[in-house]
């Protein structure tokens, strides 16, 4: 009996270090699939200010937890049951779904540089004029979680790739923990952002004089720093997007573009070494961001020229 007792809390003990190890393994993999997705990460949080513009204060972060909770609901109930679905069924269909969700953002991008030389109107503005607080609330959840889900489709579909090797339990693992700790990340950041400017009003009228001067310092920068969100994000929708059709067109064996990007990519790293990874992504970034400007700008021509040839 005492044998029989020992060799089972061998096995025990050999179980939970395999756990531990899948454990781990999780843990690196879901890791390596947030930082893929990083780029739609930034453009998440940097566009998601906007929906709670033009509210009162005290429903800033009410809306939020509501774009939160959709945001989840999206990745969770949607979103992963279809990844899983890809991966066991059709996992050749990934790269060209990639690609268009590429070529969707790279269409968003340049769609955003157009309307901020030719100065778009304020949605904000209009929908408070022609709509009550409670409607107003309910089109901009709305409105953000349709965001959120193509936003999340990328994500998942990025940190998909990044895992399709692995057995589907530990896709779906990985997908989960993905999709709650990037929801989490972006609209813990988000919140912040959003009451940065209350939290600086709050210190300029209470607090000692350092605290009165940081507060106004927070105020002031609130336009500065949602300004560069808005650059970031728009920069961050071009290399995305233009990077998923490179990675596409790698995976189709149609090197001009992508082997380019990478011989450059290469010879800057080589050139300074101590540097060298950096140098690497800042290239290929840039790369991708420039066939994202490109392939964005055809798809915006196409789409705004053909409609006036019907006339």
């Amino acid at each position: 009996m005492p044998s029989g007792l020992i060799a089972l809390l061998d096995d025990v003990a050999g179980i939970a270090k395999l756990t531990a190890t899948s454990l781990d393994d999780v843990a690196a993999a879901a890791g390596k699939a947030g930082s893929k997705a990083a780029g739609v990460v930034i453009d998440d949080a940097a566009v998601t200010p906007k929906y709670v513009m033009g509210l009162t204060p005290d429903r800033e972060l009410p809306i939020i937890w509501k774009i939160a909770k959709g945001s989840l609901r999206n990745k969770l109930l949607f979103l992963l049951p279809a990844a899983l679905l890809l991966s066991a069924f059709a996992p050749w269909l990934l790269p060209p779904l990639l690609m268009l969700g590429g070529a969707f953002l790279c269409f968003e991008a340049v769609e955003k540089l157009l309307e901020a030389f030719e100065g778009g109107h304020d949605l904000a503005e209009e929908a408070i004029e022609t709509h009550s607080s409670a409607d107003l609330e309910n089109q901009k959840v709305a409105s953000a979680i349709r965001t959120d889900f193509i936003l999340s489709g990328e994500i998942m579909a990025i940190a998909l790739g990044t895992v399709a090797a692995e057995p589907v339990w530990e896709q779906a693992i990985i997908l989960v923990v993905v999709a709650i700790l990037i929801t989490a990340g972006v609209y813990g950041v988000v919140g912040l952002i959003v009451k940065m400017d209350d939290i600086g009003l709050h210190l300029a009228k209470d607090g000692s004089t350092g605290r009165k001067a940081f507060g106004r310092s927070l105020v002031r920068a609130m336009p500065v720093v949602m300004a560069i969100l808005s650059v970031v994000g728009t920069a961050a929708m071009l290399w995305v997007g233009g990077g998923l059709i490179v990675h596409g067109l790698h995976e189709f064996h149609i090197e001009p573009i992508p082997g380019t990007i990478e011989h450059i990519a290469a010879g800057a790293a080589d050139a300074v070494p101590a540097i060298g990874g950096f140098l690497h992504w800042l290239v290929t970034a840039i790369g991708g961001a420039i066939v994202g400007l490109v392939a964005g700008g055809v798809i915006v021509g196409a789409l705004h020229l053909l409609p006036s040839k019907k006339h």
